[in-house]
């Protein structure tokens, strides 16, 4: 049951009260949608684009859905870590239209223009946040704005890159960002993940070791500079096993085997240990034993979309005054994204021949989940919070 409404706090149009609700919502939404556009591209009616086919899937994957999500939720935890406003109203609305114009632009043919417009929306998300947490002398979350001012770099360089401009591959813009997304989740995951284990399991006794913190987040930016180098062969496949040993072993210290009859949480151990698995599939690419996109889809589909959908229905209810729990709808959302990803993965790995079969079937899931989480969230994300509360 939701908790009772007060009786001054009318239901009202919500959705830019706070960062996440219309973030989530454009996310979720643009996830499920991104399949439709895939085929359309596929099919030749979007031949005019600038950005086209793979190119095109890892950018909006990346820089349009995954980036949103980001934003959203730090707007929406900036607050309480600074105790100031983070965008809300006009600002709020013109930020979304800004992510929303660099989607439109990247399937027209005017490619500098989407450059400067995708690479403008990090930038901007990162002075908003720097706003509050400046102004609070909030230090220690100030390395996400210069995350967010990575992205923003890595972005212009894949652009610049796909354009011509500069003599670079496109995709070590991509891979840049995907380091600095891993890098995120790993901070949030350590912080957040033992917590909710703690809070929402009886017993529970998930903890956290400085050494093994410090090895997991070092090893990551490692990674970062080795991408930045382009480092390959045995150095990087070292790296990349190391780094899956400092992540299994702090996934382990957080108890995920009593997790199972707790959906809300274990979504969140689930998604998490996809990440040791990219990077020992990393690895495994690195030695020439498996493609490279698996280890990549590992990380997207398996780590990213996991915590994804984990962190935006608990903070949905969370920052609209629900109870903290995940009915069956939720649990939908998990099993079908955790089933993409172990259908994208798994299947080409074990046989080859049903790769295309198995792309097609985790992208129907994916889009399922995702889509099912725009329809039922839509009332949760467009109204005034349940507990009368601002936000």
């Amino acid at each position: 049951m939701e908790p009772p409404r007060r009786p001054n706090s009318a239901p009202g149009f919500a959705l830019w009260q706070l960062g996440f609700r219309p973030f989530y919502l454009l996310a979720s939404s643009f996830a499920a949608l991104s399949i439709a556009l895939w085929a359309l591209q596929y099919a030749g009616w979007l031949d005019h684009a600038y950005l086209r086919g793979p190119a095109w899937h890892a950018h909006e994957m990346l820089f349009g859905f995954t980036l949103a999500v980001v934003v959203g939720f730090l707007f929406t935890a900036g607050r309480n870590w600074s105790n100031r406003p983070t965008p809300t109203g006009a600002l709020l609305a013109a930020l979304a239209a800004l992510w929303v114009a660099g989607r439109v632009l990247v399937l027209t043919p005017f490619g500098l223009t989407a450059a400067v417009v995708n690479a403008a929306f990090p930038l901007s998300a990162a002075i908003a946040l720097a706003v509050p947490f400046i102004a609070a002398r909030n230090q220690r979350n100030y390395f996400f704005i210069g995350l967010l001012l990575l992205m923003s770099a890595a972005q212009m360089l894949f652009h610049l890159a796909q354009l011509g401009v500069i003599a670079a591959p496109p995709w070590i813009g991509i891979q840049l960002a995907l380091d600095v997304v891993l890098f995120i989740m790993a901070v949030m995951g350590g912080r957040v993940i033992p917590m909710f284990t703690n809070n929402g399991i009886a017993g529970a006794a998930a903890t956290r070791q400085p050494l093994v913190e410090k090895a997991a987040l070092g090893s990551v930016l490692l990674l970062w500079a080795a991408d930045a180098a382009q480092l390959h062969g045995t150095p990087m496949l070292l790296l990349a096993v190391l780094c899956a040993a400092a992540h299994l072993a702090r996934w382990s210290l957080w108890q995920p085997w009593v997790t199972w009859r707790t959906p809300l949480v274990w979504v969140l151990h689930l998604a998490y240990l996809w990440i040791p698995v990219h990077l020992l599939l990393r690895a495994a690419a690195e030695a020439g034993w498996l493609a490279p996109s698996l280890a990549t889809h590992a990380l997207t589909v398996g780590a990213i979309g996991g915590l994804i959908i984990g962190m935006m229905t608990r903070t949905a209810l969370g920052h609209t005054g629900r109870l903290l729990r995940a009915g069956p709808w939720e649990t939908t959302c998990y099993v079908l994204v955790a089933l993409a990803a172990v259908v994208r993965i798994g299947v080409p790995m074990l046989w080859p021949e049903a790769s295309l079969h198995a792309v097609l079937a985790a992208a129907a899931l994916w889009s399922t989940g995702f889509g099912l989480y725009a329809v039922v969230y839509w009332p949760i994300l467009t109204r005034s919070r349940v507990d009368g509360r601002p936000g």
